[in-house]
Parts: structure tokens; C-alpha cells; sequence
């Protein structure tokens, strides 16, 4: 892979592609396969639990520190990115980053409403499963979101981000961060 460095190492990859299914099993599974449904919303809790402790002590690109950024540098991104003038960077951009964050918090709150609707005290009452059902429509429109916005990172670096996302490889070049 000549031309090619390893950005996102395997505990990413693997995490992000395992959090798309079961993320998709308990969306198809929602209103029909309860057990199905509860268990693969455990298994997306604990896909974020990982990935949150690794944001903290993974390798540099999957550290927080490495793409995490103020409100501020996200709103200049977008609005170089609208201009046509954004930078390239070689792992997650700003806009990116506030998107696995709120991608992250999302399933977070849907596991707790999720679980809270299971307990006795909390079961059958409206205010929680209208918070569920909503905080999963939002996750609906950010996974759309983000696959707009790989979508057109793709385009505009001239890169298959999807495939980096399989491998862990992007290619050397410049603008880089």
C-alpha cells in the first residue's frame, strides 16, 4: 500500500462496523422482536462503552484529543467546507468529530431510556418511551447525516473514506493533520 498510512487502528474499525449492526438490528427489530431489540441496544451501549475508554487511551487517531473540537473550529470548518476551501485531515475532520460525539451520545441516551422502560418503576410510562422513540428518530437523521458527510469528504479529497474505514488506510498528502 504504497503512498498509504494507518490512521484508524483495528478497536476502531471493528467497533464502528459491529455499533452499524447492531445499531441496524434494533432499529429492524424495534416494534417486533423485544429480547432482539434490548439485546442488540446492550451490545451498542457496550460497543460505545469501549470506544468511549478508548477514546481516552487509543492509538492518536481514535483519541478524543486528536478530533474533538470547540464549537467554534466546527462552525469555521463548515463554513470553509461550504466555500469549497476546507482542509483535509488525516483522520476525523472538526465536523466529523462533533458527529461521533453526538453519534455516541445519542445511543448513550437511547440505552438509558431504553433501560429505564424496563424497570418497574419506570415501564409503560409515556414520557420515556416518547423520549426513546425520539432520541431514535434523531439517530436516524445523524447516521444520514454522516453518511452525507463521508459521502462528500469522499468526493471532495478524492478518497474512498469508506474503505478507509475497512482497511485503516488514507493516503499521504497534503494538507494533512
Amino acid at each position: 500500500m504504497a503512498g498509504k498510512i494507518r490512521v484508524w487502528d483495528p478497536i476502531v474499525r471493528v467497533a464502528h462496523w459491529a455499533l452499524v449492526a447492531s445499531i441496524a438490528v434494533a432499529w429492524i427489530s424495534g416494534d417486533e422482536w423485544q429480547a432482539l431489540h434490548e439485546t442488540a441496544g446492550y451490545a451498542a451501549v457496550g460497543i460505545v462503552a469501549l470506544r468511549v475508554v478508548w477514546g481516552f487511551v487509543g492509538s492518536r487517531h481514535a483519541r478524543f484529543s486528536d478530533f474533538v473540537r470547540g464549537p467554534s473550529t466546527v462552525l469555521a470548518y463548515l463554513r470553509d467546507l461550504a466555500a469549497g476551501r476546507e482542509r483535509r485531515h488525516l483522520g476525523h475532520n472538526p465536523a466529523g468529530g462533533a458527529m461521533i460525539v453526538a453519534l455516541l451520545a445519542t445511543i448513550l441516551g437511547l440505552g438509558l431510556t431504553g433501560w429505564l422502560g424496563t424497570t418497574d418503576a419506570l415501564w409503560g410510562v409515556d414520557w420515556i418511551e416518547e423520549a426513546h422513540e425520539t432520541l431514535a428518530d434523531g439517530l436516524v437523521v445523524l447516521v444520514a447525516l454522516h453518511i452525507a458527510g463521508v459521502l462528500l469528504a469522499s468526493i471532495r479529497e478524492g478518497e474512498n473514506l469508506i474503505r478507509a474505514m475497512v482497511t485503516g488506510r488514507k493516503r499521504l498528502g497534503e494538507p494533512a493533520q
